[in-house]
């Protein structure tokens, strides 16, 4: 690791701890020829697969978007931000358990639909409304039903 004050190549870690969620190291380390000290944070790049829109082209997967996403259906909508944080985990997980260097956005919005549902019904709707593009209140209320049917399976 180069040292930011003298730029020397050599340094020794002098304390190494978790930090988070056991997703990053936090490394202190002290230069050799300066004998400055200065910390690092050391975490797990893994590449996302790119996303293919509906019209062919292909985008770089951002947690951004999908987090902005959620919050935009969630709006107004008692949700922790806890319970975000949890939902956009759980698409990265499987984003990166699928293993595909690409996936369509159809199956990437299918995911966030399902972690919406389980969330909020109503985030759900307004989410599957833009996703989906209703065109008309029959098309809400179709989806309203499948909603309620669904939610009375679960509970028999």
């Amino acid at each position: 690791m180069q040292c930011p004050f003298c730029k020397a190549d050599d340094t020794k870690v002098i304390d190494s701890r978790l930090v988070g969620e056991g997703e990053q190291v936090r490394r202190r380390r002290e230069c050799i020829s300066c004998e400055e000290r200065f910390t690092t944070y050391e975490t797990i790049e893994l590449s996302l697969p790119r996303l293919i829109k509906r019209d062919g082209s292909c985008v770089q997967f951002r947690e951004e978007k999908l987090r902005s996403g959620l919050l935009r259906a969630l709006e107004k909508r008692a949700i922790r931000a806890e319970q975000v944080d949890v939902a956009v985990n759980h698409i990265l997980s499987r984003l990166r358990a699928s293993g595909e260097r690409e996936i369509e956005t159809a199956v990437l919005g299918e995911w966030v639909m399902a972690e919406l549902k389980a969330l909020d019904e109503i985030a759900y709707i307004r989410f599957a409304s833009v996703y989906r593009r209703f065109q008309d209140i029959n098309e809400f209320q179709d989806e309203i039903v499948r909603l309620k049917k669904s939610s009375e399976s679960n509970y028999e």
